[in-house]
């Protein structure tokens, strides 16, 4: 049996109460991640030698394409509301925060131990063939840095019977909380206390977050209320880039002073509602849409696997670079944002994208690998975490 036959088995027996919608962002979220990635590296056989340049630093109207890719904002929003129904079905069901704990972070961290295997031992091999160190060292960076989502996920994740108490007692003040700890981190950034921003990865990402409990509560419901929210998140992202000091990009790029992303800045937060309110704006005909069988099969498949596509893709962009050059620089000759150069990328995307299906079948197993049979003690995963 092939694998959209055994999604599509699953995919029937989904029950009526399941809200699609946050499987199909979170499988959606993710294919837009690969394909910004995908987008955004630039490799070029130049004058100078060879280099893999970066989109949105080569062709400066980009930037604003990241305003549309950069979908962290949604992958914590659905964050939210699944643990808020994982963590609420544990406690109906007597089962405790270790067992709760080890089945969220199980499926986080398993996928991410052959990666690190794999590039532990690619990165020597590579220089032993004689790979440029830039190349190594540049590639390597590439290919790892997926990983940052999951380490604060993970500290999002620990702090769940906090945060959704928080919520259940306090509502939105749970949200706004964090909010205001964010603008006043990020003023105390500007402010010369730059190492503080750090804190942000927590205040940002527990706001987002809380908005998936809101969510999950039918808190948000009113289509009108989800609009103006986008809108009001969209007017202040445009408000704090093009008026204020923060940059368009809401990624991080190499040399610029300030980062909306490294560390996690309130623009962010602009971005999370924006998203936040168009996407739910548009709920109820995606939920119907959802009750086809086709799209909803193509959703449970990607979730089925979402974590390996997402830590593999890079790597597999890094392998296929390096064997065109290796081949001759074969399709890496022509400069970035030329004509030529925008004519192979659905050649090259189409490499990447049967090179990582390929992939799949060897490493996907450790996602899908079955829970101990003994519960690991909370203490241990906490400080694992």
């Amino acid at each position: 049996m092939n694998l959209w036959s055994r999604a599509a088995e699953v995919a029937a027996r989904t029950p009526e109460s399941r809200n699609r919608l946050v499987d199909f962002l979170r499988a959606a979220s993710i294919v837009a991640v690969i394909s910004g990635h995908w987008l955004m590296a630039a490799p070029y056989l130049g004058a100078d030698g060879f280099t893999i340049g970066n989109m949105m630093e080569l062709a400066s109207f980009t930037t604003w394409l990241s305003w549309a890719f950069q979908v962290m904002p949604i992958f914590f929003l659905v964050g939210g509301y699944a643990n808020a129904v994982s963590w609420r079905a544990a406690l109906r069901d007597g089962r405790g925060y270790a067992a709760w704990l080890d089945s969220r972070l199980r499926r986080l961290i398993l996928p991410v131990l052959p990666l690190i295997v794999v590039w532990a031992a690619l990165a020597p091999l590579a220089r032993a063939l004689g790979v440029d160190s830039d190349f190594v060292r540049d590639g390597s960076r590439v290919a790892l840095v997926p990983i940052w989502f999951l380490a604060i996920y993970a500290v999002i994740v620990l702090l769940v019977p906090l945060t959704h108490a928080a919520w259940q007692r306090w509502g939105f003040v749970s949200f706004f909380v964090p909010v205001g700890l964010a603008i006043a981190d990020d003023w105390l950034f500007f402010a010369g206390l730059r190492n503080l921003g750090w804190i942000n990865y927590v205040f940002v990402w527990t706001a987002v977050h809380q908005l998936g409990y809101a969510w999950r509560d039918d808190r948000l419901a009113h289509t009108g209320a989800r609009l103006a929210i986008g809108c009001t998140g969209l007017a202040l992202l445009y408000g704090l880039t093009v008026v204020g000091p923060y940059p368009i990009a809401m990624i991080s790029l190499p040399g610029a002073e300030v980062s909306n992303t490294l560390p996690p800045k309130v623009t962010l937060l602009a971005l999370a509602l924006a998203q936040t309110g168009f996407v739910l704006a548009a709920e109820a005909p995606l939920r119907r849409w959802l009750g086809n069988s086709r799209p909803w099969t193509a959703a449970v498949l990607l979730n089925g696997m979402i974590m390996t596509i997402y830590l593999w893709h890079s790597t597999v962009m890094v392998l296929m670079i390096a064997l065109a050059a290796k081949l001759g620089f074969i399709g890496l000759q022509f400069a970035p944002g030329s004509g030529g150069w925008w004519a192979l990328r659905p050649v090259w995307l189409a490499v990447y994208a049967v090179t990582l299906l390929l992939l799949l079948p060897a490493v996907v197993r450790f996602e899908r690998s079955a829970s101990p049979v003994v519960a690991v003690p909370a203490w241990r995963q906490i400080v694992g975490a």
